[in-house]
C-alpha cells in the first residue's frame, strides 16, 4: 500500500507523515468497478503524494478510456435494478452509508488531511458536511413528486411523473474531495441513478474510501463506481465518459475552462449537464458594517482551506471611511489567529497549497499587485520553515481593478483589498466579471442590503456571514460560474427527467 514508505521514514532530520494515523481499512489503492477492487487494464499506476510533507502516499491505478468504458457498462447494467427499487429502499441504503460515514468520521478525516494537506480540524468539518448531504438526500429521494394536470377533454387524463435520468458521471475536484462527491452522489443515487465517479488525480483516496463504505452499506455492485487516473490520462478518460452512450448525465465541479471543453463534448450526444465552475467572488464591506464581525467573517471566508475554494472572496471591497480600520484589524487577526502547519499537528488551522502550480499562481498575483502599486501588509511569500507549498496568508492593500486578481481566480490565501466610495461603485466593480457564483455583503442598513442583494449577478448572496454552505440550501452560480444546483430540494432535479403520460379513451 505505502509506496517507498520505509525509505521516506528513514530519512534523518525531516518531518514525515504520521502513518499510524492513517493505517485504515478505508485507505484503498485500487479502482472500484462493478463491486470489485480492480487494477487498470494497462496495469499502469501513478504515485499520489501529500502536499504538506511532499512525500508519497501510495500508487493507484492510472486508468484509461478502456477502464472508463467498463465502468460505464457496469453502471448501465445496474441502472434498471436500481431505478425500480422504491424510494424507501434506496433511502435505507443511503442512510446506512451516512451512518457509516459518521462512525468512521475520524478515519475519513485522516484520509482527507493525508491527501489534501488541510488541517485535521477542517477535514473533520468537511466529513460532517459531506455526511449531512447523504442524510438529506436519503430523505429527499422519498419526496420526488409528480402532478395530475386537469384536461380539456373528459376522456383523457394527464399525469406528470419524474423518473431517473440514467447513469451519471460525477467528476469531482481536489479541494473538498469528500463533500463534493457526497453532494453529487447522494442526489444521484437517491434519484435512482447509478454513478461513475472520477475524482481528481490529486485526491483519489477519499473517493475510494467512500466506495468501501458504500459496499459495507449494501449499495449493489455497479451502482457506485470509482475510476482513478493521472493527469496525463485525464483527458482520455474524460473524453470516454462524456462520449459514452450509456451515460445520460455529467456533473462537473472544476475550472470554467475545463467545463467549457466538457460542454462541447457532451453536445455530441446531448447529455444533461450540471456545472459548478470558477468564481471571482466579491466581498463588500459598507460603511455601516460592524467592522469586527466583517473582519471575523472575512477571515473565515477568505482563508478557509488556504483560500482554495470556489466561494473564497477574491476581491474585497471596503468603504474608504472604514478602510484603514478594517485593514489593521484583518492584519492583526491573520497574524494572531491563523497557524500554518502540516495538518495533523494540534492547533493547525491553515495548510499548504495543493501543489507548486498553485503556489506559483498566488506568487504571480502578489507580484503583479505590488508591481502596480499594491502594498503587502502581511505575508506575501512562502513560509521557508515549512516547505515549498506553504504560502503565508497575505493581505494586500492599495489595490485596483487593473490587477490580475480582479480578472483571475487566485485560489490561494491572498486577501486583496480595494477602496470604494459609493454603493454604485462597489456594485459595478462586484459585477464586472464573467463569473457569478457568490457575493458577500456586510452592512447594518437593511435597505442597502436589500438593494445590493437584488443587484448582485450571482447565484448566491451572503449577508453578514462568512460560511454560508449547508445541505438545505441550493448551491450554484450563473454566467460562467455554471448552471444547475446542488443540495436542497433542488439538487435532486439534475438527475430526474419529467415524463408526461396521457391516458385516453376513458369514457
Amino acid at each position: 500500500m505505502y509506496t517507498n514508505a520505509a525509505a521516506v521514514l528513514s530519512k534523518p532530520g525531516r518531518r514525515t507523515i504520521p502513518w499510524n494515523l492513517v493505517r485504515s481499512s478505508l485507505l484503498r489503492n485500487r479502482g472500484w468497478i462493478g463491486g470489485q477492487w480492480v487494477d487498470a487494464i494497462s496495469e499502469k499506476t501513478y504515485v499520489v503524494s501529500n502536499p504538506a510533507y511532499q512525500e508519497p502516499i501510495a500508487e493507484v491505478p492510472d486508468m484509461d478510456a478502456r477502464d472508463a468504458e467498463i465502468a460505464c457498462d457496469k453502471a448501465r447494467l445496474s441502472q434498471h435494478s436500481w431505478m425500480v427499487r422504491t424510494a424507501k429502499e434506496r433511502s435505507v441504503l443511503l442512510r446506512r452509508w451516512h451512518d457509516l460515514m459518521v462512525k468512521y468520521q475520524r478515519e475519513l478525516s485522516d484520509i482527507v488531511t493525508l491527501e489534501t494537506g488541510k488541517p485535521l480540524v477542517e477535514s473533520k468539518g468537511e466529513v460532517a458536511y459531506a455526511s449531512a448531504y447523504v442524510e438529506w438526500f436519503a430523505e429527499e429521494g422519498k419526496r420526488v413528486y409528480g402532478d395530475v394536470v386537469p384536461t380539456t377533454s373528459r376522456d383523457k387524463r394527464i399525469l406528470i411523473t419524474k423518473r431517473p435520468a440514467g447513469v451519471a458521471a460525477l467528476i469531482t475536484p481536489w479541494n473538498f474531495p469528500i463533500a463534493m462527491l457526497a453532494r453529487k452522489a447522494a442526489a444521484a443515487l437517491a434519484a435512482g441513478c447509478s454513478v461513475v465517479v472520477k475524482p481528481s488525480e490529486e485526491t483519489p483516496f477519499t473517493a475510494l474510501a467512500m466506495a468501501e463504505l458504500s459496499h459495507r452499506a449494501g449499495i449493489p455492485p455497479g451502482v457506485f463506481n470509482v475510476i482513478t487516473c493521472s493527469r496525463d490520462s485525464v483527458h482520455g478518460v474524460g473524453e470516454a465518459l462524456v462520449n459514452d452512450t450509456n451515460l445520460s448525465v455529467v456533473s462537473f465541479t472544476g475550472s470554467t475552462a475545463v467545463g467549457k471543453c466538457l460542454m462541447a463534448e457532451c453536445a455530441k450526444t446531448v447529455k444533461r449537464m450540471s456545472m459548478e465552475l470558477g468564481g471571482n467572488a466579491p466581498l463588500i464591506v459598507f460603511k455601516s458594517a460592524d467592522v469586527d464581525k466583517a473582519v471575523l467573517s472575512t477571515l473565515k471566508a477568505k482563508f478557509r482551506n488556504s483560500g482554495q475554494a470556489c466561494i473564497s472572496p477574491n476581491r474585497i471591497l471596503v468603504h474608504r471611511s472604514i478602510h484603514d480600520q478594517f485593514v489593521e484589524k484583518l492584519a492583526q487577526a491573520v497574524h494572531r489567529q491563523l497557524k500554518l502547519g502540516y495538518g495533523f499537528d494540534e492547533g493547525d488551522n491553515l495548510g499548504p497549497l495543493i501543489n507548486s502550480k498553485a503556489v506559483e499562481k498566488v506568487r504571480r498575483h502578489v507580484a503583479d499587485g505590488v508591481e502596480k502599486g499594491g502594498k503587502v501588509v502581511v505575508g506575501g511569500k512562502i513560509d521557508p520553515t515549512l516547505g515549498d507549498n506553504f504560502f503565508l496568508p497575505t493581505v494586500l492593500v492599495n489595490c485596483d481593478t487593473s490587477m490580475l486578481f480582479n480578472h483571475e481566480e487566485t485560489f490561494g490565501p491572498l486577501a486583496a483589498i480595494i477602496k470604494f466610495d459609493t454603493e454604485d461603485e462597489a456594485v459595478e466593480i462586484a459585477n464586472s466579471t464573467e463569473y457569478g457564483l457568490i457575493a458577500y455583503i456586510f452592512s447594518e442598513d437593511i435597505r442597502q442590503v436589500t438593494r445590493v442583494s437584488e443587484t448582485m449577478d450571482t447565484g448566491i448572496v451572503v449577508v453578514n456571514e462568512g460560511i454560508p454552505t449547508t445541505e438545505v440550501a441550493p448551491f450554484g452560480g450563473v454566467k460562467q460560474s455554471g448552471f444547475g444546483r446542488e443540495g436542497s430540494k433542488y439538487g435532486i432535479e439534475d438527475y430526474l427527467d419529467v415524463k408526461y403520460v396521457c391516458i385516453g379513451d376513458l369514457w
